[in-house]
């Protein structure tokens, strides 16, 4: 008996589609994150002009929060840092990542595990470079920070893969003295 070849290549398609899913069941694969609004700190936006930003963040700041700019990996303030403390929107002060939550994801810039909380920051659909991925913004003046991927580490497999230049830590110490 000859197969014919339209049949063969729908085989195909229905053996690489069972294998791909037995290959990655249990691995953690998640559906693509949803977009979400936070809640700001205070609850009221910072909304400034273009002038007042550019007077307020270096050019490199502006560039990545303002612009949805991406630094060089391995060239930022933080993508290293061991330092203790928790690492705030630089362009509002607004508490977004706990050094405690931070991880080395191979990929040189800062990752984190979670937001302090999760009304801190945004989420929306980033579809620039050709392809979808989830961006991340502070929720109270929407600076761009970065992107959270589902292949981070447990327990709730995010992360969140973040520009140094639009982070300031605030070093824990100073919280203690505060409080």
């Amino acid at each position: 008996m000859r197969v014919q070849l339209p049949v063969l290549i729908v085989l195909l398609v229905v053996a690489l589609i069972v294998l791909g899913a037995v290959a990655f069941r249990g691995v953690g694969v998640r559906p693509p994150l949803l977009e979400r609004e936070g809640k700001p700190m205070g609850g009221e936006k910072v909304v400034k002009t273009e002038a007042e930003w550019r007077a307020q963040l270096t050019p490199e700041q502006y560039r990545v929060a303002r612009e949805h700019g991406t630094e060089r990996a391995c060239t930022g303030a933080f993508w290293n840092s061991k330092d203790d403390g928790v690492y705030a929107c630089v362009c509002c002060d607004q508490p977004l990542f706990d050094s405690l939550t931070k991880f080395d994801s191979g990929t040189g810039w800062p990752s984190f595990k979670e937001p302090v909380t999760e009304d801190h920051v945004s989420t929306k659909t980033d579809r620039s470079l050709g392809m979808a991925r989830t961006e991340v913004l502070c929720s109270r003046c929407d600076a761009h920070l970065g992107h959270v991927f589902p292949d981070g580490p447990p327990p709730h497999g995010l992360r969140f893969c973040l520009n140094s230049a639009a982070l300031k830590l605030i070093p824990r110490f100073t919280l203690d003295v505060v409080k």
